[in-house]
């Protein structure tokens, strides 16, 4: 049989069969595909999981600042010159209210517990000495200098006063001593709530100003010369 009448005698047997060609199933395929496709070795190049959602969060960046620009009048150039105006606001608001200033707290106040007077803190800085422990010692002693102060009039009683601010004011009454009160303070402040710990030398010149303040002479204004009268 000849090509041509070969050719002939098939699509004859097709149409007298009614068959058609058969054709791979769509469905079967693309999962034949995708199983393919999972395999690792097409993924080894892959961005992680961090890099993608990085690469989404600027894209949505960049979308959000092209559609800010073009709403903006002038373009990409009239939006940076509003956000410029914007942080000169702030700077200039932030700069009329001022830096906030420190305010006291209980957690700040040199006084943790009830009104104790100053021998009472005395012995329990002696105590904690002779224990050793050092860092108690100096807060004893510097609130002993503290109530001292104000049984002797040189300060007024004020609750929730801090040792900072104590050894500014007693520094006015007492001039002289005012650099070591406010290093006591400091020293003080270290110990309570910078985490840092005491030794014996510490204690000592904590131990020192306290002696040396019930000895020195006051420099009384008129106001505090009247409230020790």
């Amino acid at each position: 049989m000849s090509g041509a009448g070969g050719t002939a005698a098939a699509e004859l047997l097709i149409r007298a069969s009614g068959d058609i060609p058969v054709d791979t199933p769509r469905v079967p395929a693309r999962e034949a595909a995708r199983h393919e496709l999972s395999k690792p070795m097409y993924h080894e190049n892959d961005p992680n999981p961090l890099q993608r959602a990085l690469d989404h969060l600027w894209d949505w960046i960049g979308d959000l600042l092209s559609t800010a620009s073009g709403a903006a009048p002038g373009g990409p150039v009239g939006l940076v010159v509003l956000v410029l105006i914007v942080i000169a606001l702030i700077a200039a608001l932030l700069w009329r209210l001022g830096a906030p200033q420190r305010t006291s707290r209980a957690a700040d106040a040199l006084f943790e517990s009830g009104p104790r007077g100053a021998l009472e803190h005395r012995a329990a800085a002696e105590a904690h000495a002779e224990a050793g422990h050092w860092s108690q010692a100096v807060q004893e002693r510097m609130r002993a200098i503290v109530r001292s102060l104000e049984e002797r009039a040189l300060l007024d009683a004020r609750p929730g006063r801090t040792a900072d601010e104590a050894a500014t004011e007693a520094g006015r009454t007492l001039p002289a001593h005012a650099t070591r009160l406010r290093a006591a303070a400091r020293i003080f402040d270290d110990v309570t709530y910078g985490g840092r710990s005491a030794d014996q030398q510490t204690y000592l010149t904590v131990l020192t100003l306290d002696l040396d303040i019930e000895s020195a002479t006051p420099h009384l204004s008129g106001t505090l010369l009247g409230a020790a009268e």
